[in-house]
């Protein structure tokens, strides 16, 4: 289980180092407004900016410069909320829009073809850049997640935002829900989703402006923002200092020009009344997205960018001292706190009630290519890919992990809630055991999945050596499904997973999120050196021994079909499409 290629990424920081006070002014949005009984049917959508002039950073070692021009999308009245489902992997991608007549919520289909996948609304935004001779230097249109790095813009808007954090782009999402919160706004730059550009030092005119079709589908006015951009040139080797070697080490890992210091926001409580316990939040820890991911072997696939507060003042010491990941937190995803285990093992006799549980399934495996193992093996070929294992619920999976004193493994126990989030019933479950090999680290808990890859008659050609895990909340698969947690505990390794002195664990898949592994290792990947060409499956199937209570055992395997060819250290694979999902 080590960090795979695939997901290490850098990503400029998401800061307009603004005051609030100019802000406001500039986008009218001082004054209290209150939002009559009888709400309007669409939110009051307005691009706007939140400074008139910046300065952004080409550094001579990095590719270019990236154009977060502190552009946002208001929403006013009610919130822009929008669901993005797919009845399977054979249908497209729809989305939907939540209205509000009355005062109730009314779900408005949007046209057809309006989204192609769950990474956003696909050319939201135009972006011409002019020099100050007047040349066109740059168009371009943008995608654009309403969740991305967001904030308020009035005082007496919600305190949190009830939307997820990201817009996930796990090819085999089912669904999301996209959101920008009423008094809040959303920054229309796409992070890592969006291309730097080769920009000489001096100044430009950029001007940012939504696209007619988005326009006229939201009702929002053709009012495009202008920015004066100042661009600078720097070099590393030119920095100096304690400052210039903070800002050379997180630009290495993301771009430090871009940084500001960030202030905590409050976690948000999850949606619908949930079967499992839902402790007090405290404010969540905040994390800069310079840095790599810390979820060795698992995914995220690319966040959006990290949510900020709106007011950043303009600290040029703080923002040089105060960039880049600390311990544990993840590329771009907000960083939330494991739940904690009971104090003691679970006392009386074990049950396992009539009450809602989870439901794990599988998603087909995707990243899929041949590899040498990372260990240049001579002689030897890998069959290396992705797979994710999700919870579709009503109920979490909550796991607790006790350790008796001086023994290696601690005993599992699975526990079980009712609607109130009362603990009603717990049953043994296997064990959990310490990885201590590098890029692991942690505890995992034994049986969770199991990978097989099968011949065209599906019967078993190679059987991968993982079956055990430290479960994590990396993607969100489905947020659309009864009592789908926006905002869930447990969502990286170095919170979740314990460390190798702890003497219990509690590991938890929320329900609507998965965690992808990527088995790119020997003993995780598929030995095919002595593998015929042909056609294949991959298997991923989760809770193979059965061990793990659920609502439904029938649906926890997934196939993707494949096609072995090439030569002895030449192997290829062909990833046919999986229905409509054309992603390898």
């Amino acid at each position: 289980m080590t960090r795979p290629r695939t997901t290490r990424l850098r990503r400029p920081l998401l800061a307009g180092a603004t005051a609030v006070t100019a802000l406001a002014v500039t986008a009218g949005l001082v004054a209290a407004s209150s939002e009559p009984a009888d709400a309007a049917a669409k939110p009051e959508l307005s691009l706007i900016a939140a400074t008139g002039s910046l300065t952004l950073t080409s550094w001579k070692e990095d590719p270019g410069v990236y154009l977060d021009l502190g552009t946002y999308l208001t929403a006013e009245g009610t919130p822009l909320e929008l669901k993005v489902t797919r009845k399977s992997y054979k249908d497209p991608v729809t989305v939907t829009q939540t209205v509000y007549e009355g005062g109730r919520a009314k779900a408005k289909k949007l046209p057809a073809g309006t989204v192609k996948d769950f990474s956003g609304l696909p050319g939201f935004v135009r972006v011409t850049l002019t020099d100050k001779a007047g040349r066109k230097v740059l168009d371009r249109t943008e995608d654009f997640c309403p969740n991305n790095a967001s904030g308020r813009v009035r005082p007496d808007a919600p305190a949190t935002s009830k939307y997820p954090e990201s817009c996930p782009t796990n090819p085999f999402t089912l669904g999301s829900v996209w959101g920008v919160e009423k008094g809040w706004a959303a920054n229309t730059y796409g992070g890592s989703y969006s291309a730097p550009v080769q920009l000489a030092a001096g100044t430009y005119t950029a001007e940012v402006g939504v696209a007619k079709k988005y326009r006229d589908l939201f009702g929002i006015a053709d009012k495009p923002a202008t920015v004066k951009v100042t661009v600078q040139e720097r070099s590393y080797e030119d920095e100096s200092g304690s400052a210039g070697a903070a800002s050379r080490s997180a630009t290495a890992g993301g771009h430090a020009g871009h940084g500001a210091a960030h202030a905590p926001q409050t976690a948000h409580a999850g949606h619908g009344p949930g079967h499992a316990p839902t402790p007090a939040r405290a404010a969540a820890p905040v994390t800069s997205g310079a840095g790599p991911t810390y979820n060795a072997g698992h995914g995220p696939l690319r966040a959006a960018p990290p949510a900020l507060p709106w007011a950043l003042k303009k600290d040029q010491a703080a923002r040089a001292t105060r960039v880049g990941d600390t311990s544990g937190q993840t590329d771009g995803s907000r960083k939330a706190p494991a739940q904690r285990p009971q104090p003691q093992r679970p006392a009386g006799k074990p049950s396992v009630p009539d009450v809602p549980k989870p439901d794990l399934r599988s998603l087909p495996a995707y990243g899929i290519v041949i590899s040498d193992g990372e260990r240049d093996v001579p002689g030897k070929d890998y069959l290396a890919f992705s797979a994710n294992v999700w919870n579709a619920g009503p109920a979490q999976l909550v796991v607790d992990g006790f350790r008796s004193p001086g023994k290696a493994k601690m005993d599992a126990y699975q526990y079980f809630y009712d609607a109130k989030g009362k603990q009603v019933g717990y049953t043994p479950t296997g064990t959990m055991e310490w990885d201590p090999r590098p890029g692991h680290m942690h505890w995992h808990f034994t049986d969770f999945a199991s990978y097989r890859l099968l011949k065209a008659d599906q019967k078993e050609a190679v059987r991968s050596g993982k079956e055990a895990f430290c479960l994590a909340n990396t993607d969100a698969v489905d947020y659309t499904v009864k009592h789908a947690n926006w905002h869930p505990y447990n969502t990286d390794l170095s919170t979740a997973c314990g460390e190798e002195n702890a003497i219990s664990v509690r590991e938890v898949l929320d329900v609507g999120s998965g965690d992808t592994y990527t088995q790119d290792l020997p003993g995780q990947s598929f030995d095919i050196t002595g593998v015929p060409n042909g056609t294949y499956y991959i298997q991923v199937l989760a809770n193979p021994e059965k061990r793990l209570k659920e609502t439904d055992l029938n649906n926890n395997s997934a196939l993707r079909k494949i096609v072995l060819g090439g030569k002895p250290g030449k192997r290829t694979v062909t990833v046919p499409a999986h229905e409509l999902v054309n992603a390898n």
